[in-house]
């Protein structure tokens, strides 16, 4: 069985297809990602598509990220749609010609089925942040969908599991390792990649938002705490 975590698409459906047809599912495999599939980039549309059709070839499990908050407060519960707009959600509703009267039913139940955290017996993964002295349960949403990380970085959490979020972008593609704490958000709509984590050997796999691979050392893409603050 492998297993990959995966940052924030941010709409880039060409990096997203490149990476999904790079790692070759199947139905043993499992692929965790980290919210933010929407806004900025050019086709959130086909992005969530990607996503659901995934689903019948692998094991996906979706996490809510703070954009999809965003696009189902507006979507769902009828809130008002500046903020969204202001934050790239103009690019998402262009990808739905325009309209929301356009999203599909599929895409609202994808929306309305995001987790907005998950765990195994070794790792936590969330969108944004994590409180390390409380359970996932007990976390503010604010702190899982909205804090961005700074220095100095949270400790480990109270479990002792290995954190991995998004949600911060990290410059040149470069995979924040504090080795408790891993950001996969390499910030592809903004130039930089999509990145896939391979959870078992820690293997990254990178595709920018033409849908080239990025190719070089697995060692250059990572960064520690200290190259980083």
């Amino acid at each position: 069985m492998r297993r990959f975590v995966v940052g924030d698409v941010h709409g880039c459906a060409k990096a997203l297809r490149g990476l999904i047809e790079s790692l070759e599912l199947t139905h043993d495999d499992e692929i965790i990602f980290l919210g933010d599939y929407i806004d900025r980039g050019p086709d959130s549309r086909n992005c969530i598509d990607q996503i659901i059709e995934l689903s019948d070839q692998t094991r996906v499990v979706a996490l809510r990220g703070n954009h999809e908050v965003m696009f189902a407060g507006v979507l769902l519960c009828g809130l008002d749609d500046s903020l969204w707009l202001q934050n790239g959600g103009r690019a998402t509703l262009s990808s739905y010609g325009g309209s929301l009267k356009k999203v599909p039913q599929s895409h609202r139940e994808f929306l309305m089925n995001l987790l907005p955290h998950y765990q195994t017996d070794t790792e936590l993964f969330v969108h944004a942040g994590y409180d390390p002295e409380h359970p996932p349960e007990q976390w503010d949403d604010t702190v899982r969908y909205w804090q961005h990380l700074s220095a100095p970085l949270p400790g480990p959490h109270q479990s002792g599991r290995r954190v991995f979020v998004g949600h911060t972008p990290q410059p040149m593609g470069r995979v924040l390792d504090g080795g408790h704490l891993i950001c996969v958000d390499t910030c592809c709509f903004g130039g930089g990649y999509l990145t896939a984590m391979d959870l078992n050997d820690g293997a990254v796999i990178q595709f920018d938002a033409s849908g080239h691979r990025r190719r070089r050392l697995v060692r250059d893409a990572m960064a520690k705490v200290l190259d980083l603050f």
